[in-house]
């Protein structure tokens, strides 16, 4: 009977890592997913239309995740607002 009693406590240890790593993989991936969202748009509203610029930039975007509206926000974003101002 003593040991069923340490088992229940030792349940609730383990719970508690494993809410640890819940919670930091949310504080994680929500902001993760505002950037791809964000970037989506961004690019689909302000990229110029001459050629396949937008279209391919929008798929490395949707196809690469999160990585992908990193590099468009570190590599096309700020030359994009040097050559058009938006």
């Amino acid at each position: 009977m003593e040991l069923a009693l340490l088992h229940r406590g030792a349940e609730g240890w383990f719970f508690l890592p494993v809410f640890a790593i819940w919670l930091f993989a949310c504080c994680l991936s929500i902001p993760l997913l505002l950037l791809w969202v964000w970037m989506i748009v961004d690019c689909a509203k302000n990229e110029k239309n001459e050629g396949n610029e937008k279209i391919v930039w929008i798929l490395v975007i949707v196809l690469a995740g999160w990585i992908g509206a990193l590099i468009y926000l570190f590599a096309r974003r700020p030359a994009r607002k040097r050559e058009l101002g938006r």
